[in-house]
């Protein structure tokens, strides 16, 4: 027995370098367990979210588990680094609110598009485009859009708990806090506040289970799934490869406007993926000591080509883009620094698939609170951007804003990109903005000026 172990180790410890990497086997599954909990409460979230476009949430959750998989377990095997991926929360209320109930694409149509940024993230990042456009895009801008997102997630989260409702005369308004599903939502969103606050591991997971075991006295969680709390996964037949390319160029205004749409909803997607992935990225790997000579994430290359084909094979598996999660960082607190941690937590995502009963009680009172606290801890960004400098702060503003206000992140995007040239370019600075912007502040303008809104 023990010389099995030891033989195990011994390969661990030779392909994932750990001496090299001052770690050890037990310390890399701690840290790889530490990571799912924290981040796998997007197995309940991202069903809740697209289901609302007309997905089946069955497939969607498994889906979810098995690109969330795909993509941790290839930055395990390939990069050899301690990030674990998913789909992202901002992105998938992109692709649920803006590109289908906005945009009016199909959620096949929307596949069809995740899929095409995935391929197009593919090919920029093996000729280093990917990492040029990041470099080219104003870090006001980046921060915004964190930031805008951060708001955009928390109003989703208040809405769909009853929290906040429409209202003809002021817009929006407080819903009735004292009915079960409202009242529900603030305390989940209470009792995972007060765990974050303590620093809790697995904060917004704990908060989800405990939201629903309270809500079953209240009559909102609905326990019958109960009894299958542990079987086969279901089927994914319902999600699996009903991308629908050919709808994406149908466009009552002609197949020039449905190009432009097109552009805009692809521009989106890899733009906000970018600043995810890198952003998590590199502010990890900087708290962690992961940085080298240059300054540059190790395998960066590696991590963006895993980050990218799990972006292909979400779009394929049925599910919105994939990134690189910030909540990577628990298991690099708990000491993870291989690849051994991010092949704990994807393992772990396939163990998820057999709980679907689960998920399926799951009430969208108790993934609300989740939203919410996501919102927090996005919005924080904000607290780096320059407002000294006007020429900043405007675009920042509008980026941030207008993501809530207009119920889309690609008009977030849209406007805080055409407000920065203009901005620069009126007070004499134009030199500090790259061309790439104004290229794409003139297609967001030609959007604007072209699709219906």
């Amino acid at each position: 027995m023990n010389s099995t172990q030891n033989n195990q180790n011994s390969f661990l410890e030779s392909y994932f370098r750990l001496s090299e990497n001052n770690t050890t086997v037990k310390t890399e599954i701690i840290a790889g367990f530490t990571t799912f909990i924290a981040m796998s409460y997007i197995i309940f979230v991202n069903p809740s979210v697209l289901k609302i476009t007309g997905m089946d949430p069955n497939g969607v959750f498994v889906a979810t588990c098995i690109a969330s998989a795909v993509g941790t377990l290839i930055m395990a095997l390939y990069a050899n680094l301690p990030f674990a991926q998913a789909p992202g929360m901002g992105l998938n209320a992109f692709f649920t609110y803006t590109v289908v109930l906005t945009m009016h694409y199909t959620w096949q149509e929307a596949l069809a598009a995740v899929f095409i940024s995935g391929v197009l993230f593919i090919i920029i990042t093996l000729t280093s485009i990917r990492e040029k456009i990041v470099d080219a895009l104003p870090t006001t801008l980046k921060l915004a859009i964190s930031a805008g997102i951060g708001l955009f997630i928390a109003i989703i989260g208040l809405k769909d708990g009853g929290v906040v409702v429409a209202n003809p005369d002021t817009l929006v308004s407080f819903g009735k806090l004292i009915e079960p599903g409202p009242a529900l939502t603030l305390i989940g969103l209470l009792i995972t506040a007060i765990l974050m606050a303590r620093k809790v591991k697995g904060s917004i997971l704990i908060g989800i289970l405990v939201t629903t075991i309270i809500g079953i006295p209240m009559k909102v969680t609905q326990p019958t799934a109960l009894s299958k709390l542990v079987s086969a996964p279901p089927s994914i037949s319902s999600t699996f490869l009903k991308m629908n390319f050919s709808g994406l160029l149908d466009a009552k205004g002609g197949i020039g406007i449905a190009i432009t749409s097109l552009v805009m909803v692809v521009i989106t997607i890899c733009l906000v993926d970018l600043f995810d992935t890198l952003g998590t990225l590199v502010g990890t790997a900087e708290k962690a000591n992961m940085l080298d000579e240059n300054g540059r994430v190790k395998n960066m290359s590696k991590a963006l080509i895993c980050d990218a084909v799990a972006t292909t094979a979400g779009s394929i598996f049925g599910t919105s883009t994939v990134v690189t999660y910030v909540e990577s960082t628990a298991g690099v607190a708990e000491g993870g620094r291989t690849g051994l941690t991010s092949l704990v937590t994807g393992l772990l995502f396939i163990v998820a698939l057999f709980f679907s009963g689960l998920v399926g009680m799951v009430p969208s009172q108790a993934t609300a609170p989740a939203l919410i606290i996501v919102g927090v801890l996005m919005i924080s960004s904000v607290t780096k951007i320059n407002f000294s400098d006007f020429t900043e702060a405007f675009p920042a503003f509008l980026t941030i804003v207008m993501m809530p206000f207009t119920y889309s992140i690609s008009n977030g995007i849209a406007t805080g990109l055409i407000a920065y040239p203009i901005m620069k370019l009126v007070t004499g600075r134009r030199k500090e903005v790259h061309p790439l912007v104004y290229v794409l502040a003139v297609i967001f303008i030609i959007r604007f000026a072209l699709l219906p809104q």
